[in-house]
């Protein structure tokens, strides 16, 4: 393919992330970036292609799945990817509520440390409310 196609088709993975997530991850932008360098690029775009499948195209919707993206990081004890996805559940419909919902599941399924962290994740991703705001 024609290297002038290289930033079209760049953009165009960028932009599945938008639509899914608000924005692009800056993990997802250094893969964009080696990709270029090293010629890998169809490897980003079947990823963005998988992707576009498993979550455009889910029956749960995008606001379901992303929080059950939101829970399985929480499970497994990633904190930036659950970040990622907690803001994609809130850019998808989701609100606070259903956020401290998966982060309580978290709390039955894998313990105080994924419970922990998703408090964590929702505090650092709302503004201060409440009387502790004032």
């Amino acid at each position: 393919m024609a290297d002038d196609t290289l930033p079209r088709r760049t953009e165009a993975i960028r932009d599945r992330y938008r639509s899914t997530l608000g924005a692009v991850p800056h993990g997802v932008e250094e893969r964009l970036r080696l990709a270029q360098d090293f010629g890998r690029l169809p490897t980003e775009e079947a990823i963005a292609s998988l992707r576009h499948i498993v979550l455009a195209d889910s029956p749960l919707g995008a606001r379901v799945q992303q929080l059950v993206h939101f829970g399985q990081l929480l499970a497994l004890g990633c904190a930036d990817p659950a970040r990622i996805h907690a803001r994609g559940a809130l850019h998808a419909g989701a609100g606070p509520a259903d956020l401290i919902g998966v982060a309580e599941t978290a709390l039955i399924t894998a313990g105080v440390p994924a419970y922990a962290l998703g408090i964590d994740i929702i505090a650092g991703l709302l503004p201060l409310q409440g009387p502790a705001a004032g």
